[in-house]
């Protein structure tokens, strides 16, 4: 992710105003049609507190929104599992989700549709000398494992905070290509990054599967870094989606393609101004991270196909779907 020294962005994000709660909401109440001058739409859009959720921050501050008749309120879910079912319900209108869980949900038959890209990796991640460098996840060993490559990891144990969930994909496919059975070859126990770093650091695990900040921590302690696995599963392009319940996308066509316009403006204002974004993320997230610290983001301005067929073949190949996904009409057009 990206730096700024614009103060302004903190007061911008004052001006978003605090995140509503979800219980006993209802999807979004309107005043004048999107784009129409007078009363603004209210959307409710659901967040899990990424740095990267700067650009939607400051596209709100920068009227991105207001033009196109839209008022943004955002909330914070505790994982994208619950974002989306409160966006399949209708408790909000648009649910920020990675492709992994989306694809999970959709598998179950959850009717949901991407109206836009939220953050991603660029082209050269993969071909980066440090592809870390843009990974905010992270596999690291115990320093007093001795372990200094995947490996080493053969019948190992590696925390990870929850089942068949993204990290334990992420790390999967980055033991497959190492020759190590995903399924019988570790043992994997499910740990909070808290627990997970200092188990790493007592040495009561081998390994642990951790996001920023606590990557910072694990590096810290002398933990050699593995991999940066997210980047190698998904290797380039859109990899958080804004996402939408069909019910919601049916009965409110025009606010959806309201806030596909102006997140897309969004998206290219936050590249244009990353360090602008960050110090708004930061301070949504209630971040004690510096600018510095903060890993690079893209904010893609669309999804292609490729995004979401990707790690869909993928999880198949890993056996985390028992079958692909059909993604004919998952991608909403603009």
């Amino acid at each position: 992710m990206h730096i700024t020294r614009a103060l302004r962005a903190v007061a911008a994000v004052a001006a978003v105003g605090a995140a509503v709660a979800l219980a006993g909401c209802s999807s979004s109440s309107g005043g004048a049609e999107p784009g129409k001058k007078g009363d603004l739409t209210t959307v409710k859009v659901a967040t899990i507190g990424l740095t990267s959720d700067g650009s939607l921050l400051t596209g709100i501050a920068k009227g991105f929104f207001a033009d196109e008749g839209l008022k943004i309120e955002t909330s914070i879910v505790a994982n994208p599992p619950a974002g989306l079912a409160a966006a399949q319900s209708g408790q909000v209108d648009v649910a920020y989700s990675p492709s992994i869980p989306l694809l999970n949900a959709l598998s179950q038959g959850v009717k949901m549709k991407v109206v836009g890209a939220a953050d991603g990796y660029p082209d050269t991640a993969t071909s980066a000398a440090d592809p870390a460098k843009y990974d905010d996840t992270g596999l690291f060993a115990s320093k007093a494992s001795g372990i200094t490559s995947v490996k080493e990891l053969a019948g190992k144990t590696i925390a990870i905070p929850a089942r068949k969930a993204q990290l334990e994909v992420v790390i999967a496919e980055q033991l497959k290509k190492n020759g190590i059975d995903p399924a019988t070859g570790v043992k994997w126990v499910v740990l909070d990054f808290t627990s997970a770093v200092a188990a790493l650091k007592s040495g009561n695990v081998d390994a642990a599967g951790l996001v920023s900040p606590f990557t910072a921590q694990a590096a810290a302690d002398g933990g050699p870094q593995l991999a940066a696995p997210s980047i190698g599963f998904f290797e380039t392009g859109a990899t958080g989606l804004w996402t939408a319940g069909e019910t919601t996308i049916q009965s409110k066509k025009d606010v959806i393609s309201a806030f596909q316009r102006a997140i897309v403006k969004s998206n290219e204002y936050a590249t244009a101004h990353p360090e602008e974004a960050i110090t708004a993320g930061l301070a949504y997230t209630k971040s004690k991270l510096t600018v510095a610290e903060v890993k690079v983001p893209v904010w893609p301005t669309a999804v292609a196909p490729e995004d979401l067929q990707r790690p869909d073949d993928k999880m198949v190949a890993l056996g985390f779907l028992k079958k692909p996904v059909d993604l004919s009409g998952v991608i909403l057009a603009k």
